[in-house]
């Protein structure tokens, strides 16, 4: 079991720190859903630079890909120089490469600029969750991951909404919304510090043992964090080319059916405090079910009803399935390994989010009508994760509950 009782509060985390490191898990959404509305008219103009066919898509989703290679780094970096100093010059760094497209007139160096905003939002990500870690346990951490989930899927349906608003007579516009960072960052400078590890009988904090990091207890959990982040990104890729299949092409009727899957993550993730008291692999067990149960669903739907139902079901696996990883993975953890810990969980959710395309298309082989089979390969596959989930513990020695914190104590609230 891991002893965390050396990390004593010098200060107490409330609702300020709450909101800021919410709030700022929300930005990497914006670099991945922000631009997918002007993506059309980015195309055409640059219609005539060679490679842009393929040069456009990437700057939406480089950053996804640059986080999975560095968010780890990040992590380590958190360790061992400090979650603050990199929180901010992450935060920095965001509005700087944010909201250069705004006056670049070439292609490849807008897709060095969406570079620079993965490499910021490794480290935001990995900071931020990092920090929830630190300043909460026991029941409040867990309540802030689940909140985490929750803020990270409502700013996506805003983040979407308010692109394609943006966007409609400028492609550009929507990279002013960066310079939000600049708000942050003078809050987060202000209101967050720097935790600090404190031994218990006055031993000096430099002989504090850190100890190995637990890769073979937290691998597994990596896998099923990849493979999360690839079951999260289905139903906003694929939802509408099924429903293309079905005859519904209407906008409306398409942004419903995304609105049900994320009213079905916002559900499952409120829903995880519910499930607190249940051991963690059982927890993803129900998780990993309701994804497969989901994704067999949307399989076999015939009407737009039946997609709805059956991408609701995935959603409540999908909410339940992240905040039960996150939580569990700190678990295992002590002070020193945290924004490693927080560094890889972060790589491999953005690492299945953006293998997630790539998978069904090689199951599909580009034939759209292919893409119900897909769907019901990726569900059964979810099925067979679910029973692999009750062999988790006893691959590395994982702590049973998800929930399991030393001595129950939650960091900054006096206790």
């Amino acid at each position: 079991m891991v002893a965390d009782t050396f990390v004593k509060p010098i200060r107490q985390a409330g609702l300020a720190q709450s909101m800021l490191l919410l709030l700022g898990s929300c930005l990497p959404v914006l670099g991945a859903v922000l631009l997918a509305p002007v993506l059309p008219r980015m195309q055409a103009h640059f219609a005539g630079v060679d490679g842009s066919a393929v040069l456009v898509p990437i700057v939406l989703t480089l950053p996804a890909l640059v986080i999975a290679l560095l968010a780890p780094f990040a992590g380590l970096i958190a360790d061992r120089l400090g979650r603050k100093p990199l929180l901010l010059a992450s935060m920095l760094l965001y509005v700087l490469c944010g909201v250069l497209p705004l006056w670049l007139d070439s292609l490849q160096a807008i897709v060095l600029s969406r570079a620079g905003i993965g490499l910021a939002e490794a480290g935001i990500m990995t900071c931020c969750t990092t920090l929830m870690g630190d300043y909460y346990s026991g029941a409040r951490r867990e309540r802030l991951f689940a909140l985490q989930m929750v803020a990270t899927s409502l700013s996506a349906a805003v983040f979407i909404a308010l692109g394609g608003f943006l966007g409609q007579n400028d492609w550009r516009t929507p990279f002013a919304l960066y310079a939000v960072g600049l708000i942050f960052l003078p809050l987060m400078a202000w209101k967050l510090w720097e935790p600090q590890a404190r031994p218990q009988t006055g031993q000096p904090l430099q002989s504090l043992p850190t100890g190995k990091f637990p890769w073979r207890a937290l691998m597994p959990m990596y896998v099923l964090s990849l493979l999360a982040g690839l079951s999260l990104f289905i139903v906003p890729v694929q939802a509408g080319y099924l429903l293309n299949l079905l005859q519904v092409d209407a906008p409306q009727q398409i942004g419903m059916t995304m609105g049900a899957n994320q009213l079905g993550v916002l559900i499952g993730a409120l829903s995880f405090r519910l499930f607190s008291g249940m051991r963690g692999h059982h927890m993803l067990l129900i998780a990993y079910v309701l994804a497969g149960i989901g994704g067999l669903l949307m399989a076999e739907a015939l009407t737009h009803v039946q997609v709805v139902v059956a991408v609701t079901i995935n959603g409540l696996g999908i909410g339940l399935m992240l905040p039960t990883l996150i939580t569990w993975i700190m678990a295992q953890v002590n002070f020193h390994q945290r924004g490693r810990a927080a560094g890889c969980f972060t790589a491999a959710i953005f690492a299945g989010e953006f293998i997630s395309p790539l998978a069904v298309l090689a199951l599909t082989h580009g034939d759209a009508m292919a893409l119900p089979r897909a769907l019901g390969i990726v569900g059964g596959s979810q099925l067979l994760v679910a029973v692999f989930c009750l062999a988790v513990p006893r691959l590395g020695g994982l702590l049973q509950h998800a929930n399991v914190e030393a001595g129950g104590k939650t960091i900054g609230d006096g206790n």
